[in-house]
């Protein structure tokens, strides 16, 4: 280990903790698990399982690295994806190319795949193969029917009775303090100048805001992107502010359907952008009472507001979804199952383990417990919010408003006026179903000298928004700490229904 100045100045007692901190051993990456265009190293990290038990047995953090372009790396950013429940080495691995423009090419880039998620104290709240199936069938929106609200609430205490008996204690050490805990974990593994360098998207922003109150000293340069209120995500009954924008993607498919002309399947149906979203909106309605059946599944409301969301991700994933709602539209979806098929029950078994862990990370850190009363009324405000999104939310905030497992150790921090090493970059995309630009600008407000860089496109996060000035700007931030100027917005260079991509932002950009 090379010590810096800031090393030297601790107390001999914090210091020899440092020189005690376990180092990473890195070996490539298995090639088959994270394919990649560029090298990847990969290794794991020993930290305490319970960071509230001086006698904690330890807990394996499995983690991949990808190395700078430049060598000598200026040390290494660390990475959360989000979700809660999202692994983030399978995505650090996949985005790595673009990741490095965006950082300079100067850093290294690490990630571990949080508690909770990948291989990394997994959980299950159920212990069989059909009740997991039960529990997947049942996490229906809200708005499926006039009695589906009560039934939603009525499988939320069923599904936090599960989890007490079945998941407590692996469910109480899932809080976002042990991942901040984690994070620091590996900065000081990492041997380097004790600061941690961080990118958090959607929950990653909440993560971030939380290792930032909690270790404000420990923080150097911080990107917060695709913003999650974190005051709700701790302290409400539901989260709201999220979904401010998801009305004006759904409007966004329509709007620039017309403009990409015959790119884009809807305009088969010669209709013009309010009449396309009209003519969805009386569909989706439809389908509640006239389901389509395709041999051995069905493709009803749930499937069917789930596909949009989905899509609201990324303008990638627009154009397979105006075809399943043309062939919706005009009556000939049973001559095309492929576009539907959801893969039956051993998705869904497959999908609940990233469900449960969003649920059990989410509603253990939540504080707030509610009673029927309360969350029918919080649904209230989300369908007023969103009508595309609304309603798809309403099973996580059930399971949250009677919530039975308690962290080990709850955030108990205060998130406003947040003093950090370094200024803190915060983006928000200016059309994001998922985290609005309402969230970056009101946590700028926690973070003194902070700056918003705004993202003029449609997506969740700006990696979903392929943008040559959204490489210029940040990667300036990663490399010299200059904020953008105030009030910066970045245009998009990747349109919907384009064909367009980040290999031609890399490719303007002369990467290597």
């Amino acid at each position: 280990m090379i010590l810096s100045y800031r090393t030297l100045l601790l107390p001999l007692s914090l210091l020899a903790a440092v020189l005690a901190s376990p180092q990473i051993s890195w070996n490539p990456c298995n090639e088959t698990e994270f394919p990649s265009a560029i090298p990847n190293d990969c290794g794991t990290l020993e930290v305490p399982l319970d960071y509230t038990d001086p006698e904690s047995k330890p807990l394996a953090l499995e983690l991949l690295r990808v190395p700078a372009l430049v060598r000598p790396s200026n040390g290494s950013i660390l990475f959360n994806f989000g979700g809660p429940g999202e692994a983030a080495r399978g995505t650090l691995s996949g985005y790595g190319p673009i990741f490095q423009q965006l950082t300079g090419g100067q850093y290294d880039l690490v990630a571990f795949d949080p508690r909770g998620t990948g291989n990394t104290l997994l959980f299950s709240c159920y212990t069989n193969e059909l009740d997991i199936l039960t529990y997947m069938l049942e996490r229906n929106p809200a708005n499926v029917s006039d009695t589906t609200l009560g039934r939603v609430w009525a499988r939320g205490d069923v599904n936090a009775n599960a989890c007490l008996q079945n998941a407590n204690e692996t469910i109480s050490l899932l809080s976002s303090t042990f991942v901040a805990r984690d994070l620091i974990s590996v900065v000081d593994a990492l041997g380097e100048d004790e600061l941690l360098r961080y990118w958090g998207t959607s929950y990653g922003t909440t993560l971030g805001a939380t290792v930032a109150s909690m270790f404000p000293g420990r923080i150097d340069k911080m990107v917060l992107d695709g913003v999650q209120n974190p005051h709700e995500y701790y302290n409400g009954v539901a989260d709201i502010e999220k979904w401010t924008d998801s009305d004006k993607v759904f409007s966004g498919l329509f709007t620039t359907c017309i403009d990409a002309g015959e790119r884009c399947p809807l305009n088969t149906l010669n209709q013009t952008a309010e009449e396309l979203e009209q003519s969805v909106w009386d569909l989706i309605d439809d389908i509640k009472y006239y389901p389509i059946s395709f041999g051995d599944f069905i493709f009803g409301y749930s499937e069917l507001k789930g596909a949009i969301a989905q899509a609201f991700y990324a303008i990638s994933a627009w154009p397979i979804l105006a075809e399943q709602l043309t062939v919706l539209l005009n009556g000939t979806a049973e001559d095309h199952p492929e576009l539907f098929n959801t893969g039956g029950a051993a998705s869904q078994v497959a999908t609940s383990t990233t469900i449960q862990s969003l649920a059990g990370i989410h509603c253990v850190d939540r504080k707030v417990r509610a009673s029927f009363d309360e969350f029918s009324a919080a649904m209230e405000e989300l369908y007023d919010t969103s009508r595309s999104y609304g309603d798809l939310t309403s099973a996580l905030t059930a399971d949250c408003a009677q919530w039975k497992v308690d962290p080990r150790e709850p955030y108990e921090g205060n998130l406003h006026n947040i003093e950090v090493e370094s200024p803190v970059l915060i983006i928000g995309n200016t059309w994001d179903s998922q985290t609005s630009i309402v969230s970056a600008r009101n946590i700028s407000a926690s973070f003194p000298d902070s700056e918003v860089l705004q993202v003029h496109g449609y997506g969740h996060g700006s990696i979903s928004i392929p943008s040559v000035c959204t490489v210029k700007e940040v990667s300036t931030y990663w490399t010299t700490g200059k904020l953008p100027e105030s009030g910066r917005v970045c245009k998009d260079t990747a349109r919907p229904y384009m064909n367009e991509t980040w290999a031609g932002v890399l490719e303007e950009l002369g990467a290597r």
